[in-house]
Parts: structure tokens; sequence; C-alpha cells
């Protein structure tokens, strides 16, 4: 199997004429030309901008994205296209908000895959998908599968091939650790990795968070879990006529589960038991 990460690539630092700091990136289907108002900021963006992909020799001239990030009196400004996204008091809120608009544009911009709203790691080989929306809880259970030993494809994008195979979306967890603010979190700083090779789909846990709960979850059959992959897919990717196939394919040979959890520890160590991985 190819390496996923032949579709994307990340250029070496280069000066541009006003003396900013400049790199770029090819991720799947959108070249990116970042511009940093200086190396704190650069070191910072090349730290999180899909930081495992392999470096090549020049920022595009004429990219699909412009991502810009400046020192202000106030903090940092984060602009996109020569539009401001967000202002920022902190670098690392500043990095964030570069990782969240780059999601945007990049996914949406996306032909190569379908992509799905889901957590996703790799065990022993064997896909796991964890799909939901936002405040699911899908970053928590990713982060504490990793912790575990899995590798991190994703825990907001889940990439699908026309083979039904999961591919790495590989920027960093966005973890809010009991807080209303999210943290950008490398695998490595759980012990962890990315994932490099795509992986057939073992299993499919559709599981809601429900504060105080016990685990209370029972087996779903594929054609639900196939409606719910469609359901947790963007708006403008599920007018695509390929979606269903890819998604009947992802489910085919997937157990299927759906239900509740709390506890994150105890929803980690059910799903292992599971599975079959101690």
């Amino acid at each position: 199997m190819a390496a996923i990460f032949v579709s994307a690539s990340v250029t070496l630092l280069s000066m541009t004429s006003r003396g900013s700091l400049v790199f770029g990136i090819h991720a799947f289907d959108s070249s990116i030309r970042v511009e940093c108002g200086d190396s704190e900021i650069r070191d910072a963006l090349v730290q999180f901008l899909f930081p495992p992909l392999p470096h090549c020799e020049s920022a595009p001239p004429s990219p699909d994205v412009l991502l810009s990030v400046e020192r202000v009196a106030e903090g940092f400004r984060v602009r996109i296209n020569n539009n401001l996204a967000a202002s920022s008091a902190t670098l690392h809120d500043a990095a964030l908000a570069a990782v969240k608009a780059l999601d945007d544009l990049v996914v949406h911009r996306m032909k190569m895959f379908c992509a799905v709203h889901a957590g996703a790691v790799l065990i022993e080989e064997t896909a796991l998908l964890f799909p939901g929306s936002t405040h699911a809880g899908k970053s928590s259970l990713v982060a504490e599968l990793l912790r575990r030993g899995a590798s991190h494809f994703s825990d907001e994008y889940a990439l699908i091939d026309s083979q039904g195979r999961v591919h790495s979306y590989p920027r960093p967890l966005l973890l809010r650790n009991g807080s209303p603010r999210q943290s950008l979190v490398l695998p490595e700083e759980l012990s962890a990795r990315f994932a490099v090779q795509p992986a057939r789909v073992g299993w499919i846990f559709a599981l809601d968070y429900v504060p105080g709960s016990s685990w209370d979850v029972c087996e779903m059959s594929q054609g639900e879990a196939l409606m719910l992959l469609l359901h947790n897919t963007p708006h403008e990717m599920s007018q695509s006529h390929d979606m269903i196939e890819f998604f009947v394919r992802v489910a085919a040979n997937a157990a299927c589960y759906r239900g509740q959890r709390g506890d994150v520890v105890e929803a980690a160590t059910k799903i292992l038991n599971l599975v079959g991985h101690k």
C-alpha cells in the first residue's frame, strides 16, 4: 500500500522580498502558502500545521490558500486569503486558529477522499471510527486510545478512499481537558504517533458522551452505520455521487455499535475489550 503522505508535502522555509518568513504546504488537493511575521511564529506554525508531512524546496507563488500570521500590539492576527480569520492574545491560540481555518478550506476542497466527521485510530493494522459532531467527545476518546498504544488518524476528520480505507488527516488533536478552551496536542505528547498507511475499517462506534453515565452500548446494523456516516459528512461532500459507494465499503466488514458512554477511561477499556486488544 502506498503511504498516505505522498499526497501532501511541506516546503522548506524561505524569505520573501519583504523579509517575511514563508513556507508552503501541498495538502491533498490544496496548495498553501504560509507567511509568518517572525521566526517564533514560524516555529509554532511549522510545529502544528500538518506536522508529519515531508519537506520540499519552495513555497507556491500562486497558492490555493494564503495563510498569514502577524504579531500586533494586542497579540496576533490570522488572515486567510487576506481576510481576517481570527485575533488572538497568545501565539498558541493563533496557531489553533490557523489549524482550524486550514481544516475548513482543505477538507472542503478535497477531491481524492471523502471526509466524515469522525475520530479515527489504528489498532493492529485495523481502523476504528468514532463518527460524531463537535462536542461529541471524539477527541478525548481518541487521546485515551493513543495513550494505550493506538496510532492517530484524526480526532475530527476521517478520510475515506474509493476502497473504503481510512487515511490520516495529519494535524494535532484539539483537546479541552475539562476546559472550554481547546489546546493543540501532538500524538507524541501522548506517547503515540501518526498512522502512515491507510487501513480498512474493522469497527464503527457511535457513542454519545453523557457526563456521569455508565457504558450502555449495543450492536447496530451496517445500514444504520452507513446512514450515520452520511449524516456526519460535510454538506458539500454529501452531494457527491461516490459518497454512498465509499461508505458502503467502509461498513461492509465492520462490527458496528451505538450507545452512550461516560468516563473516557472506562469507555476506552470497554472498546479495547470489544475489539480483542488488551
